[in-house]
């Protein structure tokens, strides 16, 4: 089975490579729809969250604006939260690709947002895709998100990997800004190449 990790700073178009890839029937691991799962009512990482950070999980629920209040611009902190969420994520993870190769699956996408700032080890993945557009179609698209703001999108920025250096790391970039018929027509090779002619 191949497993390819996709990555990219925020507004490159993760989400809709990884649309693309799912609409090829190929399996993929969202590892930011794992955190939300943790962090809903119920789930693993609440308790441990409310702990670490009082004030932030009430009536049985997440806070999120006072979580984001608790650790935006704090490095001490936002390593706490993710001492609490990064183990939870990888047991998902590898529920998720034990499953795909239980089911015999060909090729498997891992979708990462953070890969590279959480020191993912490559030898997990046999080739890791990177989603780039240039600056100001990814700054437009993310300031058309509720309660974006430049603040907060320049906070976000600052504790990820600029965008040339995960260029450089990557073994498969993925252009962006342009269409979301190239991008699929992208994903549609990657498919070709990696899980039908392998």
């Amino acid at each position: 089975m191949k497993v390819l990790g996709l990555t990219g700073g925020i507004g490159m178009g993760k989400t809709t490579a990884a649309r693309s890839f799912r609409a090829r029937g190929v399996r993929v691991f969202d590892a930011d729809r794992v955190v939300h799962q943790l962090q809903a009512p119920g789930g693993r990482a609440l308790g441990p969250i409310g702990a670490a950070f009082p004030g932030t999980v009430k009536d049985g629920r997440l806070d999120r604006e006072a979580l984001r209040a608790a650790v935006l611009g704090r490095p001490e902190a936002l390593r706490r939260l993710e001492a609490i969420l990064h183990p939870l994520v990888r047991q998902e993870q590898a529920r998720f690709l034990a499953r795909a190769r239980r089911d015999r699956q060909r090729l498997v996408v891992l979708d990462i947002p953070l890969l590279f700032e959480t020191r993912c080890p490559r030898r997990e993945f046999d080739a890791v895709l990177v989603v780039s557009c240039p600056a100001a179609v990814q700054r437009a698209r993310v300031l058309r998100r509720p309660g974006m703001t430049a603040e907060r999108l320049a906070a976000i920025l600052a504790r990820q990997m600029p965008d040339a250096e995960k260029r450089r790391r990557a073994d498969i970039v993925i252009r962006t800004g342009l269409s979301r018929h190239l991008t699929d027509r992208a994903v549609r090779r990657i498919v070709r190449i990696w899980r039908d002619h392998a």
